[in-house]
């Protein structure tokens, strides 16, 4: 590994700024953050991050998806991406997305404040859209190409607004987000410093998550269809309760994930509305949401088929009939396994300890996979908790990744040992 002088970032930047950002947004009521995608919250927060690049002397622009990008070095030459996002979930926290965001800049500023001049450009990126407020991530599915026209014309918040309306009213024109896309060849690396968003690390006590992959994930909408009855008239052996099938069904999740899937494996049902609701009634009706998660494809293609096994079989043991609808599937992305090894060189170096890992949740790097090489570098959760108020992620572990990433990224970007 080439020797090369390390500059140490500034902590207390990094959290100016996180306070600085978490102010877009806030509610004093509840202590948390409203920043969904597209709203003036959220837009006001990417005019404060133009401004941060333009302090800064960098050439920035916002695309057409919304994305804002700052750019440090040379023009002509492939770009090492340092992305993430600003907009949040309702009643959020700080730190999601918001701090890969402030640590890229803290790694310009930090080459800056120590003289140097990278030979291929270094590119800060807010993504947008990246929380699914319309149901997919738009910065990150437009700059890597994976947008439609059709798509972005009919995708729709859950109260029915339309996404291409939002953006109207946020000043843009949606149909240039198809003007986002990034060629392969201007892109040297993308790399994203996040939140675990999970208690492993915490719970193991490790500073950093070098990630494998993100977990592909497939959603079923189902519905369990037995018969009302009188909840004191109807003999427990003569009735069609769809709760009970859906419960039954609850129960066998375990065993599904350690006959089909691996440690890896998550199934979860999230979403359950039971009919009529009423407390004198046996249901008859069950609406509930599958979704499964694995870091291999085949594993996840296993789990479906044996969710639709156990669901017919038990649907049969209920006097049940069931329906389901496939409403997803998204494939599994694997990060680069060059920068793996890299960003695992420079954290025994710098003496931290870590843990190779696979993340569950999605991020605007698994778009990226594809595309060029990419990698994501998670710090601890503490407890595991996000998308909340009390989301905490301690400075310590904050100056430990940014730390790692600033020097990932004076690996990429400079061929020689800085003066």
């Amino acid at each position: 590994m080439p020797q090369r002088q390390i500059a140490s970032i500034d902590v207390e930047r990094i959290e100016a700024d996180i306070a600085t950002i978490s102010r877009f947004g806030f509610n004093e009521e509840d202590r948390s953050v409203y920043r969904q995608g597209f709203s003036e919250a959220d837009m006001a927060a990417r005019e404060w991050l133009r401004g941060e690049f333009e302090k800064l002397g960098m050439t920035h622009w916002m695309d057409g998806a919304g994305n804002v990008c700052g750019r440090f070095g040379p023009d002509d030459k492939p770009a090492i991406i340092l992305a993430s996002h600003l907009d949040s979930v309702p009643a959020a926290g700080i730190f999601d997305g918001v701090l890969g965001v402030a640590a890229g800049l803290e790694v310009v500023r930090t080459m800056q404040a120590n003289g140097i001049k990278p030979d291929y450009p270094i590119e800060v990126i807010a993504t947008s859209e990246e929380e699914g407020r319309f149901g997919g991530m738009l910065g990150a599915q437009a700059m890597s190409g994976n947008l439609t026209l059709e798509w972005l014309e009919n995708a729709a918040d859950e109260h029915g607004y339309k996404l291409k309306d939002a953006m109207t009213e946020a000043g843009l024109d949606y149909t240039k987000a198809m003007h986002a896309y990034r060629r392969p060849e201007t892109i040297r690396a993308f790399l994203e410093l996040h939140v675990e968003q999970g208690p492993v690390l915490d719970a193991e006590k490790t500073t950093i998550g070098i990630v494998e992959g993100i977990s592909g994930v497939f959603k079923w909408k189902v519905r369990m269809i037995g018969k009302p009855d009188h909840a004191g008239t109807a003999p427990m052996n003569m009735r069609a309760d769809a709760l009970m099938g859906m419960v039954d069904f609850a129960h066998e999740i375990p065993r599904i994930i350690d006959e089909e899937g691996t440690d890896k494996s998550r199934i979860t049902i999230g979403h359950v509305a039971c009919k009529p609701g009423f407390p004198h009634t046996v249901p008859g009706e069950v609406d509930f949401t599958i979704v499964g998660r694995d870091l291999s494809e085949e594993k996840m293609r296993a789990l479906a088929t044996a969710c639709e096994r156990v669901l017919s079989t038990i649907a049969r043991k209920h006097k049940l009939r069931f329906e389901y609808e496939k409403m997803s599937w998204l494939e599994p992305a694997y990060c680069d396994a060059g920068l793996i090894d890299m960003i695992e060189a420079r954290t025994k170096a710098l003496g931290y300890s870590y843990k190779l890992m696979p993340s569950g949740a999605g991020h605007d790097v698994q778009f990226f996979c594809n595309l060029t090489r990419a990698a994501l570098i998670f710090v601890p959760s503490v407890k595991g908790v996000s998308h909340a108020p009390d989301e905490w992620t301690h400075w310590s572990d904050i100056e430990r990744g940014a730390q790692l990433l600033y020097e990932c990224v004076q690996e990429l970007a400079c061929e020689k040992v800085p003066a």
